[in-house]
């Protein structure tokens, strides 16, 4: 950054975040934070594990669901990840509350512009996270930079969104986790995978009902990218 530059933003922390396409102002209580795009360097080796889910909770075992959820916040903290989710209710919000309360760094990606937006017009909480990122893009727009800025990604429990989330992911390339469970979520998306079989890296998609195994799995695989996409050693 030039000097003028520097002394513009001088009441902004420099956030490092590996995008490719995307500039945009993270919020974390009432300071800005100026986000730019910048190279993978051996001192950010952090797995970014991102997690969707519906935002509603109308499956009649809802609080079998939602405990599920935390629990699987818990286990990505376990592993000394970084939480991406949704900025929202339901499945993910929990995943939050789990993450956070065990000391995880939660990033929420928000489809509004602003604070103001976020809690006015979509009134979607801002509980359990640690930064939002305010996209303005609208939840399909959201979606997108939320992808593109986590290593890999975890379906739990999911709504009509979620076969749109799923379909951005799997454009993507990002390794894919579809945690199974008494819902239908997974039988749904693995039947949008079927006859499809030849056109993807059945590698990179993985189906568990143990959260611990299926987030290891996916663990592996995206610093197996990071070091294929930056030359690094990931161990």
């Amino acid at each position: 950054m030039s000097s003028e530059r520097t002394k513009k933003y001088e009441k902004f922390l420099e956030v490092r975040c590996e995008l490719k396409d995307f500039s945009f102002f993270l919020s974390k209580k009432e300071k800005e934070f100026l986000c730019y795009n910048s190279p993978m360097n051996k001192g950010s080796q952090k797995i970014a594990i991102s997690v969707y889910g519906a935002r509603h909770s109308g499956y009649s075992k809802s609080f079998d669901v939602l405990e599920q959820a935390e629990n699987l916040g818990k286990v990505i903290a376990e592993h000394d990840c970084i939480v991406t989710i949704p900025a929202t209710t339901g499945f993910p919000f929990w995943v939050a509350k789990g993450a956070h309360k065990s000391g995880a760094q939660v990033i929420g990606f928000s489809p509004a512009a602003n604070e103001r937006e976020h809690s006015n017009v979509y009134s979607l909480p801002t509980e359990y996270m640690d930064m939002l990122v305010y996209s303005g893009f609208g939840f399909a727009g959201s979606d997108l930079l939320l992808s593109r800025s986590s290593d890999a990604i975890i379906f739990g429990y999911g709504g009509l969104e979620t076969a749109h989330e799923f379909w951005v992911a799997f454009q993507e390339n990002k390794p894919i986790g579809i945690l199974k469970g008494e819902w239908e979520t997974d039988e749904i998306l693995f039947g949008l995978l079927r006859g499809h079989e030849s056109t993807f890296d059945h590698t990179r998609i993985l189906f568990d009902d143990d959260p611990k195994r299926l987030l290891e799995q996916l663990i592996k695989k995206a610093k197996e990218n990071k070091a294929a996409a930056h030359h690094i050693d990931t161990k």
